[in-house]
């Protein structure tokens, strides 16, 4: 191949993925060429209303997915966390980047922790996940909801609309804005979203070529772990707009994952684990991964997830 077009949105963060991608294929390919074909997503234009009531995160990848599809585009990247857990057909995830830090960030003007927060103060939050799990933790707090890309959600605090709220580590340290992080809140408080910190390059399913240029870009370690926690949503039959927290680690050659469905209201917090023993074999690795997830998907449900679910489904 001598020219290579990734699509991408117009955000700030998403324009840096794009173009963190863009120079690992030139130093992987000097003689490669590889242009950026920008656009607006729906979820883009939509601000003022909750993701879960316009269809959730895939809103931010159907117009990549056209240009994939009409070939205006050779490969999108997206934020793995952003990616519904079906890939439409003819469409593959091509590599899974070596993951960021999968947190989530506690950003505040006035407080330095999350504990520090009195009573009653506002947390803005776009995630139902963040909301369950700390509507948990601080029942105390309003949590709101906070829309738009990380500048828009960061003038919103800044502007006295929020006391403190809660955004991915790994985007502000993408954007250079690690100062703005108080704190990274535990995992034990709040557990990270499927795929969360984790880049994943989507192309067209035929297109050897291009399989063949993103190899080099896929990162195993991290793949086995998303696939586990893609793989317990996907048996949840939830999409990455639902309190659904799924977060993988590989210790000691055993994959670990921890899961949870959460009410809204946090009153109800949903918990389970399983752990296995990865061989040397990555196309092996792959199904224990799968095992792994539904293993932990089927904990979850015997213990009333689906009911959880279904009310959020059914209210949204």
């Amino acid at each position: 191949m001598k020219t290579l077009n990734i699509a991408t949105r117009q955000s700030p963060l998403a324009l840096w993925q794009a173009e963190h991608i863009k120079s690992r294929l030139e130093e992987l390919y000097p003689d490669l060429t590889v242009n950026l074909v920008t656009m607006v997503t729906k979820g883009d234009k939509i601000l003022d209303v909750p993701l879960a009531k316009i269809g959730g995160k895939g809103l931010f990848i159907k117009e990549l997915e056209e240009a994939l599809y009409e070939k205006r585009a050779d490969i999108a990247v997206h934020s793995l966390k952003d990616v519904p857990m079906e890939l439409p057909d003819g469409l593959t995830l091509g590599a899974y980047c070596e993951r960021h830090r999968p947190t989530d960030a506690f950003v505040s003007n006035n407080y330095k922790h999350i504990n520090d927060l009195p009573q009653g103060a506002r947390l803005g939050t776009s995630s139902l996940r963040r909301q369950c799990q700390i509507a948990q933790f601080r029942p105390d707090l309003q949590i709101i909801s906070l829309r738009g890309n990380v500048g828009t959600r960061l003038s919103k605090l800044d502007n006295g609309e929020y006391d403190a709220i809660i955004l991915a580590t790994s985007g502000l340290m993408r954007l250079g804005l690690d100062e703005r992080i108080r704190h990274e809140l535990d995992t034990i408080v709040s557990l990270p979203a499927v795929g969360q910190g984790a880049l994943a390059i989507e192309c067209r399913a035929d297109d050897t070529a291009v399989l063949a240029l993103l190899k080099p870009l896929n990162h195993e370690q991290s793949k086995i772990c998303v696939l586990a926690e893609r793989a317990m949503n996907r048996h949840l039959q939830g999409g990455c707009q639902v309190p659904i927290a799924g977060f993988a680690t590989i210790e000691n050659d055993k994959l670990v994952l921890n899961g949870r469905v959460g009410s809204v209201d946090g009153k109800i917090l949903l918990k389970a684990t399983h752990a296995n023993l990865l061989t040397d074999d990555h196309v092996e690795n792959a199904l224990i991964a799968d095992n792994v997830g539904i293993v932990v998907a089927k904990n979850l449900l015997m213990q009333g997830a689906d009911k959880i679910l279904a009310d959020i489904y059914q209210n949204a």
